[in-house]
């Protein structure tokens, strides 16, 4: 179903029951997959959201000026169609493309649903990669509060982590510990087990049988189970499964006369119909079941009974609908059978109004209510992001997100803070997993005088906002610290609900309503009644991370003073001798400085070590450079002089003229550095984006264009000294020592290159471990490469350390 608008909210609805896929020829194009068994209730629920839209477009103080529009696709109870409908809302379904550089808004910008948990895992795992706001109205899986893995995932339903604390809470009231667990084989039966079972141990309570429900609702499982139950002593049945998986147990326990226990039903069937007949009434009578909470949408009946089908494409649900409502077909060519009769034709003009059926049953609005509160939530986000003004706003820079360039990731911010209440009297807000307020109706099965079962609320459980402590209700005046008074609805005046502050919000008085946030520099203690000063972070000496760095700096610091000390030792040897021995020992000094810089990384920020880190570590790097640089430059020189037309050439490049070209070249890196200090100096910052509970003390860079060019020059000497030494590499023996220069520069380069997407990438006090790790990286490589050929000569085979050998292989080679 589609309608136009100015932004468009997608939608995935279980419309029909079961996915047909056609026999393949592989000699034609596969034809699609088509749906079959259509479902009422849940077109209700596509209709409340087309509804939920129509009234928003209708507000005049809700998104003044901006008209919603819909997609909504069925996913006919398949992970593959649901899939493939999520990645259409998002990525358009047009063949051509009329904008080539792919810039304007997505298609979409939120989706409401999947109502299945696993098609919601699914989808969430490859859309969360993009942050898209996914508001599911009936998945309930505990594993989609997983923040690092669905970071965009939001529900209006409970998780099933509440859900489970609310049986639990009804088995402690009734006294009963001996139960028997049954589940469906999906994500939602499995996880949910498995947190009942913690829960029960918790409680006190045993599990006496635990069962799979088969998928495949194979008999001879179903009659293993039916065989476990009676043989088990427990009488009470905690039952987590979907209506679908527990049709063919249900027929079972019929057949076997399976009488005389109490049955506990999760939310996923405690409302269904399909069991509220008088087949089942001697087994399921009484059986007590856990419902998400009912609601009230006024005028929505009356939209309902308005609708009527359309020859637009984009619109064919609607046609589906109104042939399985009147039992006709829109076709005019063939004849249409429905059980061996011939279907009449479909005017179009059938009137609504005289049907019954769940579509049009608006008394007990459950899943169509988080429907309703899905599509809000997503407006009320949109409304906010639109009162953004430029300059304080949440994004980069304090700007605000352009609704004529809407992505969906902007939205999330917004959506994760939506705080409104709905026209029955709801308050709808998330928590920070994305969880909604768990609220659910206590449902008793009880007979009724024709045969059939009818279902009627007796209690409210209501197990708080999702920060691991639920709620105490109280009827009385004053609700402890830590906590905030939420009025209960449809109980007397003086009866609240005490629900635990926010983290980062507080309470010191008994009769607070709303929880005061803490500055920004302190965080809500653990009783949530007193600010606390934030814990600051930084890489410090003390941290585990900081003793392995500090720990490799001075180890490289070591290293080099022993090369230092073997060159002197032997500074008269023609390995040492060869190639500028002056050149050698100031590389190792400047390598000593990239090893000691890294110590000004570490430790509190101070404005001192903010200015000098990058400071002496770009002039460090650019002397260390520059005399490698230098030094493949006397190796290509040496070599042409060698020749009969190179002769002289030397005299060119001699010691001052290599001293020179080093002194000048790390002239230019001090000028940048002058400069980037005197304009816009790093200072220390405290940030407190990346956690909300921490501080992070930083050295904000201040001037991104002074630490950019202060890279760029080290990494313009280094392309330059890696070019000359890969074209010097095939030098005779004796001057091969280009080839050890050119891995060495290929070593620096790899480092350098990988830097800057870890380095942008990480947060806080990484972000600074990236950047000596690869100081730390780079100078071991340089050493190693450079100077372990040479030591490896002087020590080991002295030998070769004399220039009668040298000149041998010279002779050799030519």
């Amino acid at each position: 179903m589609y309608q136009d608008g100015d932004v468009i909210l997608g939608g995935l609805f279980e419309v029909h029951f079961f996915t047909v896929f056609p026999e393949l020829s592989f000699r034609t194009e596969p034809e699609p997959p088509y749906c079959e068994k259509f479902d009422m209730e849940s077109f209700q629920q596509a209709q409340t959201m087309a509804f939920a839209i129509d009234e928003i477009n209708n507000n005049q103080n809700l998104l003044p000026n901006i008209t919603l529009g819909y997609h909504l696709y069925d996913n006919c109870v398949m992970l593959g169609m649901a899939f493939r409908a999520a990645i259409s809302l998002v990525s358009g379904t047009e063949e051509r493309l009329s904008n080539l550089n792919c810039t304007g808004p997505s298609p979409v910008i939120g989706i409401v649903g999947d109502p299945g948990s696993t098609p919601s895992i699914a989808i969430s795992s490859v859309l969360g990669l993009f942050r898209v706001p996914i508001v599911s109205h009936y998945a309930t899986c505990s594993c989609l509060s997983d923040r690092k893995k669905y970071p965009s995932f939001f529900r209006t339903i409970p998780s099933d982590a509440f859900q489970v604390r609310a049986m639990i809470q009804i088995l402690r009231h009734f006294g009963w510990t001996w139960v028997g667990l049954l589940y469906s084989d999906d994500d939602y039966g499995i996880y949910a087990s498995v947190s009942f079972k913690q829960e029960m141990q918790l409680f006190g309570g045993c599990v006496a049988f635990s069962e799979i429900l088969p998928h495949d609702n194979n008999p001879k499982d179903i009659r293993h189970i039916i065989g476990v139950i009676q043989a088990s002593t427990a009488r009470v049945l905690v039952v987590f499964s979907t209506s679908s998986y527990l049709m063919n147990l249900m027929d079972e326990v019929v057949l076997q006369n399976l009488t005389g226990r109490q049955w506990i039903a999760s939310e996923a069937w405690a409302t269904s119909p399909v069991f509220h007949t008088s087949r089942f009434l001697p087994f399921l009578g009484g059986t007590l079941g856990i419902a998400i909470r009912r609601g009230e949408i006024q005028g929505l009946q009356e939209f309902l009974l308005r609708l009527c089908p359309s020859n637009d494409p984009r619109n064919n649900m609607l046609k589906i609908f109104w042939e399985n409502m009147f039992r006709c077909s829109f076709k005019t060519e063939g004849a249409t059978t429905d059980g061996g009769q011939v279907k009449k034709l479909c005017t179009g003009q059938e009137d609504l109004i005289i049907t019954n059926t769940p579509y049009t049953d608006v008394s007990g609005l459950r899943a169509a209510y988080n429907v309703y509160k899905a599509v809000y939530a997503l407006a009320h986000a949109l409304h906010d992001l639109m009162q953004c003004e430029e300059g304080i706003g949440p994004f980069s820079g304090n700007r605000c997100a352009n609704i004529t360039n809407l992505k969906p990731w902007q939205l999330v911010h917004y959506l994760q803070k939506v705080n409104f209440t709905t026209g029955f009297g709801d308050h709808v807000s998330f928590d920070k997993n994305g969880d909604a307020l768990a609220i659910y109706d206590v449902l008793n099965w009880q007979p009724f005088s024709d045969g059939s079962i009818r279902v009627y609320t007796v209690g409210v459980v209501n197990e708080g906002a999702g920060n691991g402590k639920p709620p105490r209700s109280v009827c009385s005046e004053s609700c402890p610290p830590g906590t905030r008074k939420a009025m209960r609805k449809g109980l007397p005046v003086c009866c609240f609900d005490c629900l635990p502050c926010a983290d980062g919000q507080i309470s010191n008085t008994t009769d607070t309503i709303e929880c005061t946030a803490c500055p920004d520099e302190f965080w809500s203690n653990p009783d949530k009644d007193q600010c606390v000063p934030k814990d600051v972070e930084f890489l410090s000496y003390e941290d585990p991370l900081g003793i392995s760095l500090t720990t490799a700096s001075l180890l490289g610091i070591c290293i080099c003073t022993l090369v230092m000390v073997i060159f002197a030792h032997h500074r008269n040897t023609p390995i040492v001798r060869a190639n500028n021995s002056e050149l050698s020992f100031l590389l190792l000094l400047s390598l000593k400085l990239c090893f000691l810089c890294v110590l000004l990384f570490i430790g509190r920020p101070k404005l001192w070590t903010c200015q000098l880190r990058h400071a002496v570590f770009g002039i460090s790097f650019v002397l260390c450079v520059s005399s490698i640089l230098v030094k493949t430059m006397v190796v290509i020189a040496v070599f042409k002089s060698s020749r009969p037309e190179g002769k002289g050439q030397m005299k060119w490049f001699g010691v001052a003229q290599q001293r020179c070209t080093v002194l000048v070249l790390t002239a230019l890196q001090v000028v940048i550095c002058a400069v980037w200090l005197s304009t816009a100096s790093p200072t220390p910052h405290k940030n407190n984006q990346y956690t909300r509970s921490k501080i992070v003390y930083e050295c904000a860079i201040g001037s991104v264009a002074g630490f950019s060019m202060l890279l760029g020059y080290i990494g313009l000497l280094a392309a330059v000294s890696f070019l000359l030494a890969f074209l010097a590499r095939n030098l005779p023996d004796n001057f091969n020592e280009a080839k050890f220069i050119t891995f060495s520069m290929l070593i620096f380069c790899a480092v350098w290159i990988s830097f800057v997407p870890a380095y942008v990438s990480s947060p806080g006090k990484y972000a600074v471990a990236v950047e000596i790790f690869a100081i730390l990286a780079s100078s071991f490589g340089l050493l190693v490469a450079i100077f372990a050929p040479k030591c490896y000569i002087i020590l080991l085979h002295p030998e070769r350390n004399t220039k009668k050998a040298i000149m041998g292989r010279e002779t050799q080679n030519k």
